[in-house]
């Protein structure tokens, strides 16, 4: 038995300790090991590790020799601040930790226990992606992430981080993720690779041009989160897990009451200029909302004309929707009602009540835009906001015209609780834009026609603008002090915790994707 003991206690060791020379390797990449990664992510000594002996069975093709335990993934279970949570780290340092029938079947069961006992799901990747040697083998195992994936989706939190190299069907988990991070250098993120785009079509690209961070940052959308590092990165991932709940039944962890409900903020009516064309960061406004202005901002430079990010007020996490003036005066595009649609739907999916801040001129005009069907994202948006069951309060900052009014969670489309600061423009469009289209005729025929024209937006602003016209027609609830913001949004949330909504029995819906 003490010999047993000894080989057994030596095998581990060498299991954890890995090949010298290929650790050496990662190290010099800029890339820490699969357990090093581990010990960052998890609380000390939490980590409990599956299937740590299993090997692939595959023959031939320079396979039968190398048969290292783990297959290039470690798997197991852990927690982050005491709350369990499943995960899967791919090693590069055992065949570049591409995917095999053994190493996907690691995933498998590690998606299929962490769905079970509803605990978040995280996948660090650091993967040259199928093992070649393995074939339609490989293939088939990333069939089985991707199904599990979609089926535990808006059940449990899904989080992927891509530390390293992430190609063809790989990249596929980070974009079913419900969250994604990146890091700057290292990470790349594509599903042909340098060597075939120029071969398909002669263009010359680098990793880092095709797939890296700033690519899935800045363009595409894929990256929720971009770091510098992985330090920076892991911890981050930590960040997140404390605002989300451990699956679609139980509540987002809450933190201690912060006398909210009574809390006055001078400083927002400061912030936000009267004039409708003056530009102010929305996330100034968020600042004085929420707990010690500390929020979590998703997507950072992607549609950067909307805000999206989760925070606590009076220490319930609350996800913001905001549109973000000092960017395209706060427009909403295609790029913009995509990012916000799928953060609404996120927070619907784990039972986050929304807050939405409203400032927004419209939707951006142009043929581009049509091109780029903004209609069709744009209905998305519209579609998330009408489907989402969580509480809902809606906050007009200062202006609120045409669709982008109703698509930014007006009461029409199902919002709860309506708020408006005393300086709300709610109409089809702004008094210029009326008066120029309304009066056409009667400008051109008049013999000042800039005078005539003052006098009637004035008039209509009058009529139609004023902040209590809304109030008055019920929709909206309440006009505002702005310095009483975060009071009033807080009183709202209490108001509409218990809140519950049964919708239609019917397989799914039919998102406009």
């Amino acid at each position: 038995m003490p010999l047993l003991r000894e080989q057994r206690a030596a095998l581990r060791e060498e299991t954890a300790t890995g090949n010298r020379r290929a650790v050496q390797r990662q190290h010099a990449l800029g890339k820490r090991t699969a357990r090093e990664r581990l010990g960052l992510l998890l609380d000390e000594d939490s980590f409990v590790e599956i299937g740590t002996y299993r090997r692939h069975q595959a023959q031939g093709l320079k396979m039968g020799g190398s048969r290292p335990y783990t297959d290039g993934v470690i798997t197991g279970s852990g927690t982050v601040d005491g709350r369990q949570v499943f995960v899967y780290a791919q090693d590069f340092t055992i065949f570049g930790g591409s995917l095999g029938a053994a190493h996907a079947a690691k995933i498998h069961r590690l998606m299929d226990l962490a769905l079970e006992a509803g605990a978040p799901l995280i996948g660090l990747n650091d993967s040259g992606g199928a093992r070649i040697q393995e074939g339609v083998g490989a293939l088939d195992g990333y069939g089985g992430i991707f199904h599990r994936s979609v089926q535990a989706s808006g059940v449990i939190p899904q989080i992927s981080v891509v530390l390293g190299p992430c190609a063809g069907g790989a990249a596929y988990s980070p974009a079913l993720a419900d969250v994604t991070f990146m890091v700057w250098d290292t990470a790349q993120l594509y599903l042909t690779g340098p060597d075939v785009v120029e071969a398909v079509t002669g263009e010359r690209v680098t990793h880092a041009e095709l797939g890296g961070a700033e690519v899935h940052g800045t363009h595409s959308g894929v990256a929720t989160f971009v770091h510098e590092d992985e330090e920076s990165c892991l911890a981050d991932v930590r960040h997140l897990l404390s605002l989300l709940p451990s699956n679609n039944l139980e509540p987002p962890p809450a933190a201690e009451e912060r006398g909210a409900t009574t809390d006055e903020r001078p400083r927002l009516a400061e912030i936000v200029p009267v004039e409708a064309g003056k530009p102010y960061d929305m996330r100034a406004v968020v600042a004085e909302i929420v707990d010690d202005g500390d929020f979590l901002e998703f997507h950072t430079e992607w549609a950067r004309n909307v805000v999206c990010l989760l925070a606590r007020v009076d220490g319930e996490v609350v996800g913001v929707v905001g549109n973000q003036p000092i960017v395209l005066a706060g427009v909403l595009d295609a790029d913009a009602a995509q990012k916000a649609a799928r953060f609404v739907r996120f927070c619907d999916a784990f039972g986050i009540p929304l807050v939405t801040l409203v400032d927004v001129p419209g939707f951006l005009p142009g043929a581009d835009q049509e091109r780029a069907g903004v209609i069709r994202h744009g209905a998305k948006l519209l579609y998330a906001y009408c489907e989402a069951t969580v509480p809902r309060v809606q906050v007009i900052i200062r202006k609120a015209y045409g669709g982008a009014y109703i698509v930014m969670d007006s009461h029409s489309i199902g919002g709860d609780l309506s708020l408006a600061w005393p300086t709300n423009e709610i109409a089809v469009m702004g008094a210029e834009g009326a008066v120029n289209v309304i009066f056409r005729k009667e400008l051109a025929a008049a013999a000042d026609p800039d005078g005539l024209r003052a006098e009637l937006v004035a008039e209509y602003t009058e009529q139609l603008a004023h902040p209590y016209h809304a109030a008055e027609r019920g929709f909206v609830d309440d006009v505002i002090d702005p310095a009483q913001t975060r009071a009033a949004v807080a009183r709202g949330l209490v108001m509409l915790r218990d809140k519950r909504t049964a919708p239609p029995r019917r397989k799914h819906g039919n998102i406009p994707l």
